[in-house]
């Protein structure tokens, strides 16, 4: 199953872990991602999604609906 945010579109990033010594290796950072039921009132039904912190904040500030029809123009959904 892929680590990505189905409103805001986090995904896994990569980067360096540095040591003492200043010495680098390969490490990844990875998403604050949740399998999350909200209830969709419009259609009286629930939609499973898998949003980060930060998705369920703008699920939060802009209402459920909006934040599907924004990811869905984005292209991190399908259809919801």
């Amino acid at each position: 199953m892929s680590q990505i945010c189905q409103i805001t579109g986090r995904k896994v990033m990569v980067g360096n872990n540095v040591s003492h010594s200043k010495r680098r290796t390969k490490r990844t950072f990875m998403p604050n991602l949740f399998v999350k039921r909200f209830f969709l009132e419009g259609e009286s039904r629930w939609v499973t999604i898998k949003v980060s912190a930060a998705g369920i904040k703008v699920i939060t500030k802009n209402g459920l609906l909006q934040a599907l029809k924004d990811a869905q123009a984005k292209g991190y959904i399908t259809k919801y």
